[in-house]
């Protein structure tokens, strides 16, 4: 009886933190514009994404010929997180900018086994008539041995959905 006591607190201690091992979507995915929805305004996007046990950082690295942007949305997993300046990638080219002073509304969370981070996002932006908001859903999804990852995006804004498919960059490429 005291090794059944013994394995069920150490359990007990050891389940809490497989939830803050890193997750397979941790990385450098690069798009593959074959295979993705145009990427109007930009030629390169290097996805980064790392996770720290609730909170996730999507860190988006952009490059138009000389021109290079990054920028981070950090979410959490656990509860909405409030982000100023939330990046979105098609902000550039659809001039739908973000609102001054304006603050994104983000929820997110791990589905399909946490092979899937899921966003919600809410975003005050600035356009001919005034500010509106626009409602952003994302589905992060690793595929083929997570090796592919494919980000889907829907958008209030636009008619059509945003598909992008990324590649994990490893040492060998």
């Amino acid at each position: 009886m005291p090794r059944l006591h013994c394995l069920t607190v150490l359990l007990g201690f050891l389940l809490p933190l497989a939830s803050f091992a890193s997750s397979p979507l941790d990385g450098r995915w690069r798009l593959d514009p074959t295979r993705s929805s145009a990427l109007d305004g930009w030629t390169h996007w290097d996805l980064v994404i790392t996770t720290d046990g609730t909170q996730v950082n999507l860190q988006h690295d952009m490059q138009w010929r000389s021109t290079k942007r990054s920028a981070t949305n950090t979410i959490d997993t656990r509860h909405s997180s409030k982000i100023a300046n939330f990046f979105r990638v098609e902000q550039r080219h659809m001039a739908l900018y973000p609102a001054k002073g304006g603050l994104t509304t983000v929820k997110a969370a791990w589905i399909d086994g946490d092979r899937t981070l899921r966003l919600e996002a809410d975003t005050p932006i600035e356009i001919s008539q005034g500010e509106e908001n626009m409602r952003i859903y994302s589905e992060y999804r690793l595929l083929e041995g997570d090796r592919s990852l494919v980000l889907i995006e829907l958008h209030s804004s636009r008619p059509q959905p945003l598909v992008y498919r990324f590649t994990k960059v490893t040492p060998e490429n």
